[in-house]
């Protein structure tokens, strides 16, 4: 296998931090960013003196990952794969979720991520080579009760890479949209924000998905080890996907969210076309 620069956004925890040590186990060099002096340490010192590199970066202070991306490619080198993981979960039902708390969201999971890709994609394209990545979600291919904000981010997610893979397989680089199922990380955990419950009308369906989600926090299907050697390998691979979904629960609710949108279509195709003007331009 070639070595490999890579950079990874929010590696102090969870699936950034297994795709580091995947990566690193495969000899090639990371750029890990974390928020804290403490937790570049800690990155750093699973390799001492080696190929493990902390920068202290916030993903939405848009100036300083431009500056940071920069400063890798100058003191690092080149970089071959960016995969933005920084984010956050937010659980709340939409009614009770404060604008501030969505605004929030967005800044952190779809902002901070193109600002990411947008400060490394220049390096890339002069090069005419190079792999950007993004973890979204399953809930960015569907959507559950209470989850409206971090769903409507990963979606948002999936339209950008998607159309961002289109504009740039000229230049010999891959997107990737990483959409992970449920992973035995501290994301339903500590790691996840709450938003406060008042409205009692949504106790009956909400209720018992909170409490399913922070029971099954810790115990959860996939293994974050293993999602770390997938995204290692398809950094490898000629023809990487566009779209890798990761874990058996997540393929089996992407894929029935996909046949319900399937089956929309089809039941209403018929009132779909008689919005057409007689004679007009197809796309």
């Amino acid at each position: 296998m070639q070595k490999q620069n890579w950079l990874i956004t929010g590696v102090s925890s969870g699936l950034g931090r297994a795709f580091a040590q995947a990566a690193l186990a495969a000899g090639h060099t990371v750029v890990g960013t974390v928020r804290s002096e403490e937790d570049l340490r800690a990155f750093e010192g699973l390799q001492p003196g080696g190929y493990a590199h902390g920068r202290i970066l916030d993903v939405t202070d848009d100036d300083a990952v431009s500056g940071v991306v920069a400063e890798v490619e100058r003191s690092v080198g080149p970089l071959d794969v960016v995969v933005a993981n920084a984010g956050y979960g937010l659980e709340g039902i939409f009614e009770e979720t404060p604008l501030a708390e969505v605004r929030r969201q967005f800044e952190v999971n779809v902002f901070g991520t193109v600002a990411t890709l947008q400060a490394a994609l220049p390096h890339m394209r002069r090069r005419r080579r190079g792999h950007l990545m993004a973890v979204t979600s399953m809930g960015g291919l569907m959507a559950v009760p209470g989850m409206s904000a971090y769903c409507g981010s990963k979606f948002a997610l999936e339209g950008i890479l998607e159309a961002l893979g289109k504009e740039v397989a000229q230049f010999g680089i891959h997107v990737t949209a990483i959409e992970p199922g449920s992973f035995r990380t501290d994301w339903a955990g500590r790691s996840m924000t709450r938003a406060a419950r008042a409205i009692d009308d949504y106790d009956e369906l909400f209720n018992p998905l909170r409490a399913a989600r922070q029971k099954a926090s810790g115990n959860q299907l996939g293994n974050p080890v293993k999602a770390g050697e997938a995204v290692v390998h398809i950094a490898s691979v000629g023809r990487p996907p566009a779209h890798l979904v990761l874990g058996s629960d997540a393929l089996r609710l992407v894929t029935a969210a996909r046949a319900a949108v399937d089956e929309d279509i089809r039941a209403w195709e018929a009132l779909s076309r008689t919005t057409d003007f007689a004679e007009g331009a197809q796309l």
